[in-house]
């Protein structure tokens, strides 16, 4: 008889594991999803800054270009730096400003939208922006 017993009380601890399983395995996908999603916005956010970090440098040497088309030469070349964002999204809040003559500071700003969503619930939302300046060759 005691063979018996230990059997049945192996089954019952298997059991209690699915069911342990059933639990938590739930709120470590969520948790996995979520570190994902925080990954995506900072590496959108690190794109985002990169992008006007080149664009502002570009302002910088194409002074000799003349206001208009230094600003245009920046904002192209932010667009152009910007991987995987959006352009379309990323060009509507885009401003490069200067009066453009040596030794001044050219200042390129740029934000861009995101939204962190667990299982099509929006945690947060919001926009990423970055500004940076640089000083007129």
């Amino acid at each position: 008889m005691p063979p018996m017993i230990k059997t049945h009380k192996l089954q019952e601890q298997r059991g209690q594991t699915m069911a342990e399983l059933a639990i938590v395995l739930p709120v470590l996908l969520v948790l996995l999803l979520g570190i994902a999603q925080f990954g995506v916005t900072f590496n959108n956010y690190v794109t985002l800054t990169d992008a006007v970090r080149a664009g502002a440098r570009q302002a910088a040497v194409s002074r000799n270009l003349g206001g208009g088309a230094a600003a245009n030469a920046c904002r192209q070349r932010v667009l152009d730096s910007a991987g995987g964002l959006d352009t379309t999204v990323l060009g509507t809040n885009l401003t490069c400003t200067s009066d453009w003559t040596p030794g001044s500071d050219v200042t390129v700003y740029a934000d861009y939208p995101y939204e962190i969503k667990l299982l099509d619930w929006s945690i947060t939302s919001g926009r990423l922006n970055s500004t940076t300046k640089e000083r007129v060759e």
